[in-house]
């Protein structure tokens, strides 16, 4: 299975070096992405250009949004956006995407919350015909560049609900999970409502899981995790939640048994996001999955 890299939810101004220095790490190994996230009414880094800067600083390592909230945007800019950092990156991108479930993100874009279902069924459908090249209904010339990957860049969609995972289905190469991915039952049954759709979209081959996660390491790491993504969500989750954080690694330990756990669940992948913007951290990270 393969493991990847993201920063902590809280990016402020001055973390590039910080941001930097682990993409640089991630790109020496033993990763194999490096993964940024999304919110807009946050005091954190946009993803798109945070992915362009580090394509141009690594040659390797996998350059994945997990997740960015595609209905924040426009379908062309999006699409325009993304195909630059894949053509950037020689075809590294892997473009994971949601609805959002923030209405704050929606109102300061701005942007329609209650609709965003809808709108992101057709940016979906909207970006796949400019990443074929087709001339759009009023446009002189096709949006540019082409990515270098055939098709568009690598599809992730994310969500909970049945249209969610329809959407799955339909348009991408496969599934990104959050928040519970810590759960082994959870995340069982929703491999299984995936291939579900998967199934009933038609669709040859299987998709690809792809599971994102926070961890910590050291005294207090609990409690680390707990405010991050208390902070992240604007709200400090309880026992029991969907968020609960004491089922997250808190040492090399528990990164060992979770990637075993996935691995034996038949994730291909597991995104491992330290709680805190801190190299110390990633050394920790790194010690483990090695």
């Amino acid at each position: 299975m393969k493991v990847s890299l993201g920063p902590t939810f809280l990016t402020p101004t001055n973390s590039w070096p910080l941001l930097r220095a682990m993409a640089e790490r991630a790109d020496a190994g033993p990763y194999y992405g490096f993964a940024s996230l999304d919110r807009l009414a946050y005091d954190s880094y946009e993803p798109i250009a945070t992915l362009a800067a580090v394509a141009a600083i690594t040659t390797r390592v996998r350059l994945m949004t997990a997740v960015l909230v595609s209905p924040l945007r426009n379908a062309g800019v999006l699409a325009k956006q993304a195909a630059t950092v894949d053509a950037i990156s020689g075809g590294r991108l892997t473009l994971g995407l949601a609805v959002g479930s923030r209405q704050d993100d929606s109102l300061v874009a701005p942007a329609g919350f209650h609709d965003r279902g809808r709108r992101f069924t057709a940016q979906l459908e909207e970006m796949r015909r400019i990443w074929a090249g087709e001339l759009l209904e009023g446009a002189t010339y096709p949006v540019g560049p082409l990515p270098v990957q055939a098709g568009g860049p690598e599809l992730i969609l994310g969500g909970t609900a049945d249209r969610a995972l329809d959407r799955v289905g339909r348009y991408a190469n496969g599934y990104v999970m959050g928040g519970r991915a810590n759960d082994g039952e959870w995340v069982k049954g929703i491999m299984e409502r995936v291939n579900a759709a998967w199934a009933a979209n038609h669709r040859s081959g299987k998709p690809r899981f792809v599971a994102t996660l926070p961890c910590a390491f050291g005294p207090g790491a609990e409690q680390q995790i707990d405010d991050a993504v208390a902070h992240y969500y604007g709200g400090r989750p309880g026992r029991g939640s969907e968020r609960q954080v004491s089922q997250n690694p808190v040492s090399k330990e528990a990164v060992r048994e979770m990637i075993a756990m996935h691995e034996e669940l038949g994730t291909d992948e597991i995104v491992f996001r330290p709680a805190l913007l801190d190299l110390a951290q990633v050394d920790q990270l790194t010690e483990a999955i090695s």
